[in-house]
């Protein structure tokens, strides 16, 4: 299964944001996606999980011989600011969650508890209200809804970054459980977690994503290298990656 971008446009009034964009995205990797503020990170997030529209362009999902176009059902969003109901314990959100998913989890939300032991919740912790929950506490509960659901491609922005040192590397071993079966697109600023955990690393710049060469990566100066391709993609010879245009 493959995410494939073709020539996807974006604009905010005279402001072009995503331009002639195209990148393929193969499940079982994690990238790690990497860009100045105001690159664009969040706008190709949003267009992903369809909380915006393009203006151009497609986003399809391509199995072998097969494609369709990319559906909201076929994304989930970790939000690096957790939008969750703050009047409900985490055990009743997951419960609700359950029942009003029913069709698409199906036999997956049978117990609850073992869900929360593999986010390494507590038992306290699950009976307390979300409003009371650390950042990391509602990451985790976010990340959790994605074990019930499994959509195919999986938006991470910032999700690690409120974790203390412990739960940060339980974190990076579910997120790498989990690249098997999804599409794994990884947002952050922290070069080295983007190394550790990301199998591939691309840069947003200019409106368009650049795959990192592999070889700049084994290079003792990796960092200053990946920094001037964050400061001027055009400064070295990674190439853009184009989509299939066969594959419509």
């Amino acid at each position: 299964m493959e995410l494939v971008l073709q020539n996807v446009e974006k604009s905010f009034g005279e402001k072009k944001v995503l331009t002639n964009l195209n990148f393929q995205f193969e499940k079982g990797k994690i990238y790690g996606l990497l860009g100045r503020n105001g690159a664009g990170k969040t706008t190709l997030f949003n267009c992903l999980g369809g909380e915006i529209q393009v203006d151009g362009g497609k986003m399809k999902l391509v199995n072998e011989s097969k494609s369709r176009d990319l559906e909201m059902d076929d994304v989930g969003y970790v939000y690096s600011l957790p939008l969750l109901p703050e009047f409900l314990t985490g055990y009743e959100f997951v419960r609700f969650f359950i029942d009003v998913n029913v069709d698409v989890i199906e036999g997956r939300g049978n117990n609850i508890d073992a869900l929360f032991v593999m986010m390494h919740i507590a038992q306290d912790d699950r009976h307390k209200l979300i409003k009371h929950y650390s950042h990391g506490m509602k990451n985790k509960v976010q990340m959790l809804l994605f074990l019930l659901t499994k959509p195919t491609v999986i938006l991470l922005d910032e999700p690690l970054t409120s974790f203390d040192v412990i739960v940060a590397s339980e974190m990076k071993q579910l997120l790498r459980d989990l690249k098997k079966d999804h599409i794994l697109i990884f947002s952050t600023h922290i070069l080295q977690l983007a190394t550790d955990l990301c199998d591939e690393l691309i840069i947003l710049n200019h409106g368009s994503l650049t795959r990192i060469s592999p070889e700049i990566l084994t290079q003792p100066d990796f960092e200053e290298q990946v920094i001037e391709l964050l400061r001027d993609e055009s400064q070295y010879g990674s190439t853009k990656e184009n989509a299939d245009d066969g594959n419509d």
